[in-house]
């Protein structure tokens, strides 16, 4: 579905996906696209008793972008006015990668605001803060092989061939890529101010990490943690930079587990 959402004098066609019915799950993709979080979106609405909601980030997947919206800042206003929109309270928003990101700058808003729509906090993998010990390589600089070997615990099984990819799966990946190079801003997947800013989250905070992470480093993860008061942190084997994919029952466990426990009125079965 599409909705279309106005925040700040900025309006934007949100191409939605949603699964299942509960609990709400706000489910955020980072630069490998909505197909890195749908499947885990399925699976969490299949499996238990939560509806889930993953927008793409215009730009993506051949979606159209304003030239408005620019920034990460602005896709977390969009993103609330989204729970706006559709009446949602008490939502767990979970964002991977650049997604952790714009999920944090949701709930340094909606922490701000003492919104009540915002209950809980899942980072998975999430890029964003300046961490000087811990240096991100630059994502950019990668080649597809280089990519591959420092986001997957297991690299063979996620390789992809870019001679195997039709003309429309090349242009996606481009537009893809042009839309990531947009919102990582000028510092290079980071906000100088967001380690800071971090310390007026006041919503239950989950960070998990996958243990063989080379793009951001399970020490660049404690370090995120260390900066959100109260933040739980959880390093999960056997998974790189998106263990939603490489290791998803684990991965489902560890947010269901965290969203049903700090909803407001928890589901009656914590699985379907």
């Amino acid at each position: 579905m599409i909705r279309t959402v106005t925040a700040r004098r900025v309006t934007a066609d949100l191409v939605l996906d949603e699964y299942g019915d509960g609990h709400p799950l706000l489910l955020l993709h980072g630069g490998a696209g909505p197909a890195s979080v749908r499947g885990f979106g399925q699976r969490l609405a299949a499996t238990c008793v939560a509806r889930v909601l993953v927008p793409t980030h215009p730009g993506f997947d051949g979606t159209p972008r304003p030239e408005a919206v620019a920034d990460v800042g602005t896709l977390a206003e969009l993103y609330l006015e989204l729970l706006v929109v559709l009446d949602l309270r008490d939502v767990t928003v979970v964002g991977s990668s650049i997604g952790g990101w714009i999920a944090a700058e949701i709930a340094i808003r909606a922490s701000a605001r003492a919104d009540r729509r915002v209950g809980s906090l899942v980072l998975i993998d999430a890029v964003g803060i300046a961490a000087n010990d811990h240096p991100m390589p630059d994502f950019f600089a990668l080649t597809p092989d280089e990519l591959a070997r420092l986001a997957y615990h297991e690299p063979d099984r996620f390789r992809v061939d870019p001679a195997s990819l039709s003309e429309a799966q090349r242009a996606t990946r481009a537009g893809d890529r042009a839309a990531l190079a947009v919102y990582s801003g000028t510092h290079a997947m980071t906000d100088p101010s967001l380690a800071a800013r971090l310390a007026a989250v006041t919503v239950p905070t989950l960070v998990l990490w996958g243990e063989s992470d080379g793009i951001v480093t399970p020490g660049y993860g404690q370090a995120y943690a260390n900066a959100i008061p109260g933040a739980r942190f959880r390093v999960l084997s056997g998974a790189g930079h998106l263990p939603q994919l490489e290791t998803p029952e684990q991965t489902l466990e560890a947010v269901w587990g965290f969203a049903a426990a700090q909803a407001t009125s928890p589901p009656e079965d914590r699985r379907r």
